[in-house]
């Protein structure tokens, strides 16, 4: 298990040292199979979770590559799901409108059709007489 440094392990505050110490922390919890994590970095090298985020935004995106749950890769993922969800918009866009343009051809053919059985329903009923239509019509 990897240890908290102590206060006279722990460096002054300058920036190359406390990079070195965060890099041989990570190297010490991959090496020593531990969750690697912000905190648990920030922990062990003495310095807040904040720090590493602000100041060591390389380091933080290391973290994060090693814990497989880097910016890019996370951008890229969501970027591929958006882009795959709008090719299937796209395509159930694409169906929706053939389906109207079905529903409206089969709506006028409905129209069509119950005008024709009222009409043979009015001939066979005897009360009205179909007239011939005129030849060339």
């Amino acid at each position: 298990m990897v240890t908290k440094l102590s206060q006279e392990q722990t460096p002054s505050r300058s920036r190359s040292k406390t990079l070195e110490t965060l890099n041989k922390v990570i190297e010490s919890l991959v090496a020593a199979n531990e969750k690697v994590s912000i905190a648990s970095v920030a922990r062990v090298a003495g310095v807040t979770p904040g720090l590493i985020h602000n100041t060591y935004p390389a380091v933080a995106e290391k973290i994060r590559t090693l814990t497989g749950r880097s910016v890019r890769a996370q951008r890229d993922s969501k970027h591929q799901a958006l882009m795959s969800e709008k090719e299937k918009n796209r395509v159930l866009r694409a169906e929706n409108e053939k389906i109207l343009e079905e529903l409206a051809r089969i709506a006028s053919v409905n129209q069509r059709l119950i005008f024709e059985m009222a009409e043979l329903k009015a001939v066979s009923s005897g009360k009205v007489v179909a007239l011939p239509k005129k030849p060339g019509r």
